[in-house]
Formats: C-alpha cells, structure tokens, sequence
C-alpha cells in the first residue's frame, strides 16, 4: 500500500508551480488531474495504474499519469522532485551563470554534411560568441540524407580543420569530432581508426527509432560501452516543433515521439564509462525532457550543453539548453564544456585509455 497521497501531490506541484508564476495552463492540468483522483475510487485508481490507462480518464494527460502512478507506487514524482530541487532558486539567474560558465559547444554542423554554412564562418561565429572551442560534428556515412561523411571526406576534413585553425584567433581552437550514428547493432557508423584521431565523439540514434524498448536500450548501452562515443546525442530522438528556416536538412521535420528504452540502465551505462548525455539545445528537440533530465542529475551524470547548430545563428541557442538544465538543477561542473579545453580532450581521450587499460 503507497504511503503516498497522489492528490496531495498534484495540488503540491500546481501549488509550486503557481508560485513560480508558470503558465496557468499548466496549474490547471495538475489541479484537474488532482479533482478527477480524488473523485475516483481507490481501488479503481490502483487497477488503471497497474493497467496503465490512467491517461483514459477525463482531465489525466500523460505527464499527470506518470506522476500519479509514481505517487500510487509510493515514490515521490520526478515532476515534483524537480520542483523541491529548485525551490527558491532565481532560474533566470542559474541559466544566466550556466550560460557564462560553458566555454564552447560539442555539437555543430557545416556544409561538409547537413548544415547551410562553411567550417570558417561556424568557428568564425564560435570566437565572436566567446567560445574557446567548437568540436566540429558533421555527420557519418550511413546517414545520406544528411551528406554523411565517408571515411575519405571525413580524412580531408581533419586535413582542413587543420588550415583552418592556423588562420583562427590565437585562444580559440576549432576541435575535430563526428556525430556518428549508432548502428542497429549498436555499432559506430565510422572507421575505429578515423574514431580515434577525434578530439570528441557524440553519438546519435536517428534511423528504427520506433524499435522495442529492450532492442533501443540493448543498442545505447552497447554504443555507450565503446570506448570511442563521449558524449550521447540527442538521448530520445524526439522532435517538438518543426524546424526553422535556416536548417536546411531539418526544413520539413515533424513532431516525433521519444524512443522508449530502460532509462534506468542507459543511466548506469553513462556512468559506468564516464560518458555525457547531451543537453540538446535545439528549440525543436529540447532533449532529454526534463522528467528523464532530472533523474539523471540526480544519479550523478555528466553532461555537455549543446546546440546541435546547424547555421552560425544557430551557435547562439545554448540559453536554451541552459534554461532546461537550470530548472532541472543541474550543476555546472558536471558540464563538459564548462571544462577548459585541455581537461576536456584529457576526458575524451581517457575512454580509449581506460578501455585499453593504460594510464
């Protein structure tokens, strides 16, 4: 029997969220979620949970559900954890500290794959930001529709990168990265050999995101494994809003639902390995949720804010992302890319050494 009362729990997060002046929509959800409980019998309240139609109800949306089933299960809901965490904090000043602590950003495209514009104007737009870095993450072969790079165009781009940061401003330094994509198998879509001469690797699922929940988690904890991925990208796959105009491979995108997975053993994956889950910045991912954000703060994750910049414009929606990890509390030090640069390659580096067993 849960000790826990879910409608005191919903009307606790309306009334926080009230007193954080958030949209009166949102107080409403919660407030009528709260009426619909109280009005239900318990022992039906406990066979919709265990059957999962919670949703059916009148005035239950999916985010009411959740935290009514948590509730019923006896846990307090992440909604309303993350809530507490950040109770009495000034958000807009935690995102604004956030936002000034990151030293650059681990995830950006150019026109060598799916983004509009050149390598020089993307690290050009990085350094009049105030970045001292920029990893260059265009994409890898299997992903055609976004011009993935095959090993022989991913070769010239390191031979470029190279040119590029000889004519750059001395304090600045445009690092060599992929986004690869992780395989059906949970494979790397790129040479091992060209994986390791990377500064950075952020690995990505974009194709079967609809896949079973066990075959999904079975593929991330097997990417997350290889020593090569340090940072994994866009973790649901989700799409909230069509893209802007100026993305060009994204022009036409959709909403789409996350993936499902165990998030409980993707967590421990990160862990285990000492992998980032990305922060992905992008007004039309937003992702991880925040519901998924803050169980992995609390577990301790590292993280990499990141803007997944597909134009120079674009390099500058790490508020965003900011914003997301100030209302989920998460600590800057646990940012990546609020590391200077140095300890940030010794971080990446160290997958493959550890993996090797050498110092």
């Amino acid at each position: 029997m849960s000790s826990r009362d879910p409608v005191a729990d919903l009307r606790r997060i309306a009334f926080l969220l009230e007193r954080a002046n958030e949209a009166t929509y949102r107080v409403r959800a919660f407030r009528s979620a709260a009426a619909t409980v109280a009005a239900l019998p318990g022992e039906e309240l406990s066979a919709r949970a265990a059957a999962g139609t919670l949703g059916e109800l009148a005035g239950v949306g999916e985010v009411t559900a959740r935290c009514i089933a948590e509730s019923l299960a006896g846990d307090e809901p992440v909604y309303l954890r993350r809530l507490t965490a950040t109770e009495g904090t000034d958000l807009p000043a935690a995102a604004r500290a956030l936002r000034d602590a990151l030293r650059g950003d681990c995830h950006a495209h150019s026109d060598w794959s799916d983004g509009g514009s050149p390598i020089e104007e993307m690290a050009l737009a990085a350094v009049e930001l105030g970045h001292e870095y920029l990893v260059l993450t265009d994409h890898s072969p299997r992903l055609t529709v976004a011009r993935g790079l095959t090993p022989a165009r991913l070769r010239r781009q390191l031979d470029h990168v190279a040119r590029v940061n000889d004519a750059l401003p001395e304090g600045f330094r445009l690092l060599t990265g992929i986004e690869v994509d992780i395989l059906e198998d949970g494979s790397l879509d790129q040479e091992e050999a060209l994986l390791e001469r990377l500064d950075v690797v952020v690995g990505s699922v974009h194709s079967k995101l609809r896949d079973e929940a066990p075959r999904m988690t079975k593929r991330m904890l097997a990417a997350i494994a290889n020593p090569h991925l340090d940072i994994l990208g866009h973790l649901t796959g989700r799409k909230v809003a069509a893209a802007g105009p100026g993305d060009r491979a994204h022009r036409t995108a959709r909403t789409r639902p996350p993936s499902s997975f165990d998030l409980e053993k993707v967590i421990d994956a990160c862990l285990e390995h000492g992998k980032a889950i990305e922060i992905n910045s992008r007004p039309d991912r937003l992702d991880p949720p925040k519901r998924m954000l803050t169980v992995a703060v609390e577990a301790g994750c590292l993280f990499s804010i990141d803007t997944d910049a597909h134009a120079p414009g674009q390099l500058d929606w790490l508020n965003f992302g900011c914003e997301r990890a100030a209302v989920c509390g998460v600590p800057a030090d646990r940012v990546v890319n609020t590391w200077p640069r140095e300890s940030l390659l010794e971080w990446a580096a160290g997958h493959v050494r550890s993996a090797r067993g050498t110092n």
